[in-house]
């Protein structure tokens, strides 16, 4: 036999040889009128994350327009949750990227050619 008692609101509230149907309910939040209180909305729903913020970070222009573009994009995560992050900067790094192997990929300007020496022997 146990000495714990069983809380309000739970089964095993019953009298002794009380029929099921004769169950105690638990007891409802009432105000002191005796009518039911209306739940707390603040209580139900906890406040989320802050929205996000932008970090008001410049961007120089570097002349590129390609590059500078890609650097443009930045700003679209400042607008996002941290979580969707990752999926700009992974497009920003991978445009950049781009960038600079476009540059090895470019031929080199053609060589100036150096002047040709002259051999005047008229001295």
């Amino acid at each position: 036999m146990s000495d714990s008692m069983p809380g309000p609101g739970t089964a095993a509230a019953t009298a002794p040889g009380a029929a099921p149907s004769e169950v105690a309910e638990a007891p409802s939040a009432q105000d002191p009128s005796g009518v039911d209180a209306a739940p707390d909305p603040a209580a139900a729903h906890p406040p989320g994350p802050a929205a996000p913020t932008p970090l008001g970070i410049g961007r120089t222009p570097t002349g590129d327009a390609e590059v500078d573009a890609r650097l443009e994009r930045l700003a679209d995560a400042d607008h996002l949750p941290a979580d969707g992050h990752i999926e700009v900067y992974e497009d920003v790094h991978g445009g950049l990227r781009d960038a600079l192997t476009a540059l090895d990929a470019r031929p080199a300007p053609a060589p100036v050619p150096a002047p040709v020496p002259s051999y005047d022997n008229r001295s």
